[in-house]
């Protein structure tokens, strides 16, 4: 008889579908937004003559890191990282160091709904300090937003011109407030003595970016350019020119700055799933009616 046979096949038809429809909401939740959304921490090394590090992001007070970016060197920067709102500890190890190792430097960050922020190691490697910037994520329509940051110890004094605005003077390792120009082909002009460096952006209307300075070994600093929005319909985006040597992960993708991506597309697959399910149980039960 081949009905024996046929019923265990039905009972395990049967039980692997209920195991989707249980599967199924499981698999929505995990991928659908989580429920308080946060804001976006990029982490950065703009500390010359500091070692390579690896850096950790901990939950406040807690012993287990949310992140680990490993073999951080210097004009290295981290694409945003969404994180949910509430106090973290960023801590600095030197690369290959292990997790028990006591970190060179720690701070503490708080993350705000909505809001973006560079934590960024600052000053010379004997006088290393973590700095906590505010990255603001939209500008004026037609308007683009740019700060910048002088991380250059070989030039510790430069001019930075961009457009038309008057250049500004900064010494190491300081930082300007973001000011807004228009939008298109900008043309910024770096200067430390007799010697300069132009650079020429596409900067898109809305946008805000972050011009970092840092040594080389010539008499001209290197432009460094990070991109902190592409507008305010989007999440921040990575460090265009940035990779952390490769073990940087893409940015997550949202609706807005503020927003998430949907569930529906998890919804959808289980339901789909549970439809064939039913389909294939109705087919074992006709054919073990006709045996």
């Amino acid at each position: 008889m081949t009905l024996p046979v046929r019923r265990p096949a039905a009972v395990l038809l049967s039980a692997a579908l209920c195991t989707a429809v249980l599967a199924g909401p499981a698999a929505a939740t995990a991928n659908a937004a989580p429920a308080q959304p946060g804001g976006w921490l990029r982490l950065a090394h703009f500390s010359p003559g500091a070692p390579a590090v690896d850096v950790y992001l901990y939950p406040f007070g807690g012993s287990k890191a949310a992140l680990v970016l490993k073999n951080v060197a210097y004009g290295d920067a981290s694409p945003y990282e969404t994180v949910a709102g509430g106090q973290y500890t960023v801590a600095m190890r030197v690369a290959g160091a292990a997790a028990s190792v006591a970190p060179v430097i720690s701070t503490t960050v708080r993350v705000e709904q909505g809001k973006a922020y560079t934590v960024a190691g600052l000053g010379p490697g004997s006088a290393l300090e973590l700095r906590t910037l505010d990255d603001q994520l939209s500008a004026p329509q037609d308007r683009a937003g740019i700060r910048v940051i002088q991380a250059s110890l070989s030039q510790p004094s430069v001019a930075v011109q961009v457009a038309d605005n008057g250049p500004s003077r900064l010494r190491f390792p300081t930082s300007t407030p973001y000011s807004t120009v228009r939008a298109g082909a900008t043309a910024v002009k770096v200067t430390a003595g007799s010697a300069s460096t132009s650079r020429t952006l596409q900067l898109a209307g809305r946008s805000t970016h972050t011009l970092v300075v840092l040594s080389s070994s010539g008499a001209a600093p290197k432009l460094l350019d990070l991109t902190d929005s592409s507008g305010p319909a989007t999440q921040p985006g990575g460090g265009v020119e940035a990779g952390l040597g490769g073990l940087s992960k893409p940015a997550a993708t949202a609706t807005g700055a503020g927003g998430s991506s949907s569930g529906l597309p998890a919804v959808a697959g289980w339901a789909a799933a549970l439809v064939l399910g039913l389909g294939a149980l109705l087919f074992a039960a006709r054919r073990l009616r006709r045996s």
